[in-house]
């Protein structure tokens, strides 16, 4: 399984940025696509994240900023993220659950800098 993310750069706060990660090279249909971030220092934390039947979740600090969407095969997942702030700046992972799989997998990581 493959997860190939991309979209990340520099943008000055106020900003929008729009990642994508695409999943590939499993038979199993996908549970769950999310994102996740870590900043220095920081633990990983769920930023959002969409489950097969649509149902998505957001992290209190993105509600109303970042939107988590998919394409109609359900096997890219975006993120778009407006009115970035400074603390949004973390290295940005996708991950996705499998049916009939326990173990998630994870994409590459992408950075996103939100700085002026």
């Amino acid at each position: 399984v493959q997860l190939q993310a991309s979209g990340g750069g520099l943008v000055q706060p106020g900003g929008s940025l729009r990642l994508s990660c695409a999943a590939s090279g499993s038979r199993f249909s996908i549970r769950s696509m999310g994102w996740s971030r870590q900043a220095p220092g920081n633990q990983r934390e769920l930023v959002a994240v969409i489950f097969s039947a649509g149902r998505m979740n957001y992290a209190d600090s993105v509600k109303g900023r970042f939107t988590i969407s998919r394409d109609n095969a359900k096997t890219t997942v975006y993120l778009q993220m407006n009115s970035l702030k400074p603390e949004d700046t973390a290295v940005y992972y996708c991950n996705a659950y499998y049916y009939g799989q326990s173990n998630a997998y994870w994409g590459q990581g992408t950075q996103v800098t939100v700085s002026s």
